[in-house]
């Protein structure tokens, strides 16, 4: 029996206007668990007027009390996480421990939240000029929005509300209806913490939503995740809109492997990077940059790794990978397999040969595919150029760093990139001439802790700033600067030059 996934408007679950559902799916299964809700412009409307409402009390309210708010819900999500968690495996179709890092690295966002008083202190400075003293403070925009992926449900929209929610502004979430479940959970767990009605409001659906959050006048600020076509396109209708746009867009994260790297960590940084979560993370690495003498070998390495992926049920304890998303996903990926091998690349390891009876009793209709690795692929092809978004590992081969660095920064993307060595000189070379925004020296997804900040490159982002850490208090806050002097410190008489300091 599916479930109906609703909004969450003013502090209740509400079924909304629209009629439209659409199924949701455990991909594990290939069974329909759940129907939700898909907004209208008036179910938007209705989130927007109950935020807008909510927004001056919720500004007022003291940085400390919003901040005890934010660490009730971290106590909350973390006994309520393996919950969250499960909620994910089931509709995303990732293994289980996967979700749990998924939820755990939110959870560092809470907790960076939690401390964000300090970061809303301004800057004072005492007689700028006679008389005169000048300081400036940060506050809230009002009404944002965050629009969400499928790929982590739980995770990006803690990279925005928390942040979002105790700078002083009111939030509405749009997640993926791929997976929408998650959404509800998180706005269950902020009520329980005592987030008043209207700070945070969840709407379901498609592209209808999207705009609708795009051109209404009362959302000052969007942030949004996924594809780079999209991002691109919100951006510019957004800006348009004389809004506040932080849009991180598509990757083609590439890892080079250095002749002195050690091997066997190398390998294993590859096989889980990109075959965890079934490639569908726009941190997994796509690309292995094999340099020099020492393809042949990780690329056997690989092979065997990737024939032997327990790929099967995200719920069973011993799973590497789990299924694909969707089926329309899974076709998708099919695609490109198919022209990859089209094109001239070598098909060392075909995903598309996993049986599906190999997933387990009762999974047979789940939308499986093995891991994929590809061979003597070059910059010319579409597998290198384009994200696949799937459990698919070209292999390309140069003949040192310096074509490597080259490879990489001739790419649209820029998003995550990183290199296995041991030599300290050729990883301070490429930390400084590559041109990517997340960089790992021998860390296979180097996505920053919280405090940091993340956001790639080129066209992974649009905007001005990255998600979540200081970059995510600047982006939602406005500064504002106020010069104050008083009667008995003013001169007589009108001054018709520009203020100098005097």
């Amino acid at each position: 029996m599916s479930t109906a996934i609703q909004h969450y408007i003013n502090g209740q679950r509400v079924d909304g206007d629209a009629a439209e559902r659409q199924p949701v799916t455990n991909p594990a299964t290939g069974q329909i668990t759940g129907q939700v809700a898909l907004a209208n412009q008036a179910d938007v409307n209705r989130a927007v007027e109950a935020a807008s409402r909510a927004f001056p009390a919720w500004a007022e309210t003291p940085p400390i009390r919003r901040a005890r708010v934010l660490f009730k819900f971290l106590e909350l999500l973390n006994a309520h996480k393996d919950e969250l968690a499960e909620a994910i495996t089931k509709e995303h179709g990732k293994v289980f421990s996967d979700a749990q890092g998924e939820v755990a690295r939110g959870i560092d966002i809470v907790e960076f939240a939690c401390g964000v008083p300090q970061l809303l202190k301004g800057d004072y400075t005492d007689q700028v000029s006679t008389g005169i003293d000048n300081w400036t403070l940060r506050q809230p925009l009002g009404v944002v929005a965050g629009i969400t992926p499928f790929n982590f449900p739980a995770m990006v929209p803690m990279w925005m509300f928390p942040v979002a929610l105790a700078t002083g502004n009111t939030f509405i979430l749009k997640p993926s209806p791929l997976d929408p479940s998650a959404s509800l959970l998180i706005a269950d767990l902020l009520k329980q913490a005592g987030l008043p009605d209207g700070v945070f409001n969840v709407v379901q659906g498609g592209k209808e939503a999207v705009e609708a959050l795009i051109d209404h006048p009362a959302v000052e600020a969007l942030s949004f995740v996924g594809s780079t076509p999209i991002a691109n396109a919100i951006y510019q209708r957004a800006a348009g809109h004389g809004k506040r746009v932080q849009a991180l867009g598509g990757a083609k994260n590439h890892m080079v492997v250095m002749p002195d790297a050690h091997l066997d960590k190398a390998v294993d940084a590859l096989v889980g990077a990109a075959f965890g979560s079934a490639g569908e993370r726009c941190m997994a690495i796509s690309v292995a940059v094999l340099v020099d003498d020492i393809a042949d070998e990780v690329v056997a390495r690989l092979a065997e790794r990737a024939r032997t992926l327990k790929v099967k049920d995200g719920m069973q304890p011993d799973a590497e990978m789990g299924p694909i998303v969707t089926r329309e996903a899974h076709a998708r990926i099919t695609g490109y397999i198919e022209k990859g091998a089209a094109e001239g690349a070598e098909l060392v390891v075909d995903g598309r040969a996993f049986e599906s009876s190999q997933a387990g009793e009762g999974n047979t209709d789940g939308f499986w595919m093995g891991g994929t690795l590809f061979d003597h692929v070059t910059p010319e092809m579409t597998i290198y150029k384009e994200e696949i978004f799937g459990p698919v590992l070209t292999c390309v081969r140069v003949p040192d760093i310096k074509s490597a660095i080259e490879l990489i920064n001739a790419h649209e993307f820029g998003n995550g990139v990183s290199l296995f060595t041991e030599s300290g000189s050729a990883a301070r070379e490429f930390g400084r001439r590559i041109q990517v925004g997340m960089v790992g020296i021998n860390v296979p997804i180097p996505v920053p802790m919280a405090w940091h900040g993340f956001g790639g490159w080129k066209r992974s982002l649009f905007g001005d700033t990255h998600a979540y850490g200081e970059e995510g208090v600047r982006f939602y806050t406005k500064q504002k600067s106020i010069m104050q002097r008083w009667s008995d410190s003013i001169d007589d008489g009108a001054d018709f030059m520009m203020p100098t300091a005097k």
